[in-house]
């Protein structure tokens, strides 16, 4: 599909762009905060501002695009990630830690646009291979675990004032996805849903699509979760910082390498099993982390965790296009994508507080509490519509 459809491969390097800028900034963000900042607790805050960028851009994005087209939507959202590395890097050179964070929130409007690339592959290919589309362009962000991070350390001292060269280095693979993004082939626009509020109590009706929502939502939550705790749980437990680094490393090829077949089974076996298969994946994911605090444990149960999030979230968006028509786009993605970034932002915000209140053990027992619901979801489905 990568060498057939211009389209795919096209939003697959942009997907890699994407994450290139993304990890770099996930990286170096909290340094450089935590340089800038007047005090030493708000050197997270650029980090949660992008997070709160992306909600707040989510639905103005989709609700633009659903009227003037995806292209010029796309293009927009990576002209924010432009100026956003812009301007952190005048933020850096200039000491100011109010324009980090101005930078932050702006290339959370690129993470906003970046959300929206494996919906435009799945109308760029027959419906019938709607699961192969969705998991190449989410394997785009392969390439950028592997590179990403060279770049990260090779750019941090590049110019005389340490980290400018990083976010300059954002602002470039940004302005690549613009290119990108315009020569991406546009279709007709569907026309706008009539009224946002009856469309969404409309879509919510719908058991298959509250499913796809409700467990892609639960299993992107949970990953943050369990990722962000992971470091800290590691270093409570002795490990070293190296040692955590390649626990995270293989977390991230995790949730990448597998849409080069997660595709192919959506596409065969439907989107209900792939995503059933994913919650089990979790399930391991926490049973493993229960087993044991050893470095095996970790590292098999950040594997899982990674393997659970892409079968989900692939299952789950070609589920959701499966279930809404045309004219109600804009509204379900944008539902899916505030879901899923709801929870992103409870995650990360609650992983440090429920590691020190309740400990490792107790997040994963949680976790798979939550998987109970997801897997209940998936149930009240109608096989039959599942396997459209």
């Amino acid at each position: 599909m990568l060498l057939r459809n211009p389209a795919i491969r096209l939003l697959f390097a942009g997907q890699a762009l994407y994450w290139s800028c993304s990890i770099i900034g996930i990286t170096l963000t909290s340094l450089v905060g935590l340089r800038l900042s007047p005090w030493g607790a708000l050197a997270t805050l650029p980090l949660a501002l992008l997070v709160l960028g992306n909600l707040l851009a989510v639905s103005p994005l989709s609700l633009f695009m659903q009227r003037r087209g995806r292209r010029p939507g796309l293009v927009l959202g990576a002209a924010f990630g432009v100026a956003g590395g812009l301007v952190c890097a005048l933020a850096v050179a200039a000491g100011s830690f109010a324009l980090l964070c101005v930078g932050t929130a702006c290339i959370g409007v690129y993470q906003a646009s970046a959300g929206y690339y494996r919906y435009a592959a799945l109308e760029a290919v027959d419906p019938r291979h709607k699961g192969r589309a969705a998991a190449c362009v989410v394997g785009g962000g392969l390439c950028a675990a592997l590179l990403a991070p060279a770049v990260a350390v090779g750019s941090r001292d590049a110019l005389a004032t340490p980290f400018v060269g990083s976010y300059l280095a954002i602002a470039a693979l940004a302005a690549l996805g613009v290119a990108t993004m315009a020569r991406l082939r546009e279709g007709v626009a569907p026309q706008p849903a009539a009224a946002g509020r009856a469309v969404l109590l409309a879509l919510l009706r719908r058991p298959a699509l509250r499913a796809a929502v409700g467990m892609t939502a639960i299993g992107h939550g949970l990953m943050i979760l369990a990722m962000n705790a992971t470091p800290l749980a590691m270093d409570g437990c002795g490990f070293s910082t190296a040692q955590a680094a390649r626990v995270i490393q293989w977390h991230v090829v995790g949730m990448f390498l597998p849409a080069f077949f997660a595709g192919p089974l959506v596409d065969r076996w439907g989107s209900r099993r792939v995503a059933g298969a994913g919650a089990l994946a979790l399930v391991g994911s926490a049973t493993v982390a229960l087993s044991g605090l050893g470095f095996a444990q970790f590292l098999a149960s950040s594997l899982l965790l990674g393997v659970g999030w892409n079968l989900m979230l692939i299952a789950g968006t070609t589920l959701l296009s499966e279930n809404h028509a045309e004219h109600e786009r804009g509204p379900a993605q944008a539902l899916m994508e505030l879901c899923n970034g709801g929870m992103a932002v409870a995650m990360s915000f609650g992983s440090g507080a429920l590691l020190s209140g309740i400990g490792w053990t107790a997040i994963n027992a949680a976790m798979l509490v939550l998987l109970a619901v997801a897997l209940g979801l998936l149930w009240s489905m109608s096989p039959r519509r599942a396997a459209v």
